[in-house]
């Protein structure tokens, strides 16, 4: 188990961090509805979005876009009082977000594709052109599974394409160095897949039966979350139940880093030299930082 330092405590499930130049990180509060900035033991809420934020990242114009999963039920299970389950009771739809920071102003960009509501948007992550690709884990309700997808949209709300759907629940998702693989995480078969780009918006046909071209996958029964790419091409990918960054060649090879939570759920890389990782740890609401192995790759409009 890596040595790491506590950050930030007292977090309802923490996701999507941003690593700020100025030593603090933007996260999202999924159980509090919240994007969140914590530094020096301090937190300050920027936006109360409601539902779930899940996923951020800062697009061109220098906003923040969250994806919204919409909100869960809560649940406690062996003493962890953060474990989310169905569709919230208030739940109406998914949806994309822009967060003004310097106003905490927050608008909805996107809540549905080709007359088809959004389930639950879960990560983003921005390619060079500006334009972004996002997952859809789906939606639980009871005896009822929403499937989900990848998508493909522009953030001023001129495009949205979905790209591949019907995949159990597609988690995280990243790009390769010379954005020419998307890689998505499938959070109930702990299956990282690949789609090869093609175009703007276009991936190549997967292998029949399959969500995406299939990278590795894990032997034990655990899940995957959101996930992030190092310099070198891996992909790091939050895992849950064994909890820790399962990390991938795109070959397949894999390797495990465990931290003391089941639910680990996302890393994201700074620093000068992008070896400064900070890894959110939900079941114990918790933001952590430990010196990774190999730099992180830098992520298309980030402020650092």
């Amino acid at each position: 188990m890596s040595e790491f330092e506590v950050i930030a405590t007292g977090l309802q499930f923490p996701e999507g961090p941003i690593v700020m130049p100025d030593g603090s990180v933007i996260l999202v509060e999924i159980k509090r509805g919240t994007l969140t900035r914590v530094w020096n033991g301090k937190s300050e809420v920027i936006a109360n979005l409601g539902g779930g934020p899940n996923g951020a990242a800062f697009g061109p114009d220098g906003a923040v876009y969250v994806c919204n999963n919409g909100g869960f039920a809560w649940h406690e299970i062996a003493g962890i009082y953060n474990i989310p389950g169905d569709a919230a009771a208030d739940y109406t739809t998914g949806r994309i977000e822009r967060v003004d920071l310097a106003t905490g102003k927050f608008e909805r960009v996107y809540e549905s594709v080709a007359g088809e509501r959004l389930s639950g948007p879960n990560d983003i992550v921005f390619e060079k052109s500006g334009a972004f690709w996002f997952t859809d884990l789906g939606k639980w309700r009871p005896r009822v599974k929403e499937r989900g997808g990848l998508y493909y949209a522009k953030p001023d709300g001129s495009l949205i394409k979905e790209i591949a759907y019907g995949s159990v629940g597609l988690n995280g998702v990243g790009l390769s160095p010379d954005e020419s693989v998307v890689y998505a995480a499938e959070t109930d078969t702990a299956r990282l897949w690949a789609f090869d780009v093609t175009g703007a918006g276009e991936i190549a046909p997967p292998p029949p039966g399959n969500v995406g071209r299939f990278v590795s996958g894990q032997p034990q029964m655990c899940r995957f979350d959101s996930l992030a790419v190092q310099a070198n091409g891996d992909i790091c990918v939050a895992t849950i139940g064994n909890g820790g960054i399962t990390t991938f060649t795109p070959a397949g090879a894999s390797s495990h880093t465990a931290f003391p939570d089941p639910l680990v759920t996302n890393i994201a890389f700074g620093g000068p030299d992008m070896r400064d990782a900070y890894i959110t740890l939900s079941a114990t609401g918790q933001l952590i930082k430990t010196r990774w192995a190999e730099a992180g790759l830098k992520l298309n409009f980030a402020p650092y």
